[in-house]
């Protein structure tokens, strides 16, 4: 029996060399497939990448564009409000404006206060009374 034990060893020792160096060579063999492969298919897998990428990027621009525009259109249109609302705005400032003159006029009126247009008016009867004596004083 121990024969036999021997021998088994013996078969076994020889054998299993001899299939790490098997397996070893397949590893080798399918490490230079593929490298290979990468080398031959790896430049059209890029350029299908590189495809895809741009058909990405179109995309994208189209939707950056056109919320853009949508944006722009928005503006737009809350310029024409604004533009609207001060004009509304300025016209009724100018209505409070002149009834806060009428009213300051009439509040210095009732004491007495003459108005500004009540003095244009008389400098402009003294500068025509003044021009009158300027005439009759060169006469005589």
């Amino acid at each position: 029996m121990a024969k036999v034990i021997l021998k088994k060893k013996t078969d076994v020792e020889t054998t299993a060399p001899s299939e790490v160096k098997s397996y070893a060579r397949k590893i080798w063999l399918a490490g230079l497939g593929a490298y290979a492969k990468v080398g031959q298919e790896g430049s059209e897998y890029i350029q299908e990448l590189i495809e895809t990428g741009q058909a990405v990027e179109k995309k994208g621009k189209k939707v950056v564009d056109q919320q853009l525009e949508a944006a722009n259109s928005q503006i737009d249109n809350v310029k024409g409000d604004v533009t609207s609302f001060k004009g509304k705005v300025e016209v009724q400032l100018d209505k409070v404006e002149k009834a806060f003159d009428a009213r300051v006029a009439s509040a210095l009126n009732r004491f007495g206060i003459a108005s500004k247009h009540d003095v244009e008016t008389l400098s402009a009867k003294l500068d025509g009374l003044t021009a009158l004596l300027e005439r009759v004083a060169r006469k005589h």
